[in-house]
């Protein structure tokens, strides 16, 4: 999803997370509404490695474990989601509205993008029974153009 540029938009996100962690009775501690603001500010769908690093600048005694386990409440809350990658590290973003991911092999580039076909397809008939689903995303997995031409180059 693009990065909210306008600072009112980013000013509104953030009034709406601090109320949704009040309705889910969280604590708003400085540490949280950094990390998330870090977080709804990244477009690369970040590992919390990399939100740490980000964040020592701005604050020097925040600890990985402590963005860690702040990514994991903020998950369990449905404040944000993880994005399933075949890495090791686990990556995140903040839910804007309802995407899909295309994912590099190569250099793991995660990219957003929306499609509506897949959106408002039926299930196949195999599994069209099996009950209540809430929530399709794809996933999908190649060699972005880059690291294609990066490849023919060698």
């Amino acid at each position: 999803m693009p990065i909210p540029e306008n600072p009112a938009v980013i000013v509104k996100m953030m009034d709406d997370f601090s109320a949704a962690c009040r309705a889910a009775g969280l604590k708003l501690t400085h540490q949280r509404y950094k990390i998330y603001l870090e977080l709804l500010k990244s477009s690369d769908h970040p590992t919390a490695e990399a939100l740490h690093k980000r964040l020592l600048p701005k604050i020097p005694t925040i600890s990985l474990d402590t963005v860690y386990r702040t990514l994991a409440t903020f998950e369990q809350h449905g404040l944000i989601s993880r994005v399933q990658t075949v890495e090791s590290h686990a990556r995140f973003e903040v839910r804007i509205e309802h995407h899909h991911h295309l994912i590099c092999s190569v250099c793991n580039t995660v990219i957003d993008f929306q499609w509506e076909g897949f959106d408002r397809a039926a299930l196949p008939e195999t599994i069209a029974g099996w009950g209540a689903v809430r929530n399709k995303q794809a996933v999908i997995y190649g060699i972005c153009n880059t690291c294609l031409q990066s490849a023919e180059q060698r």
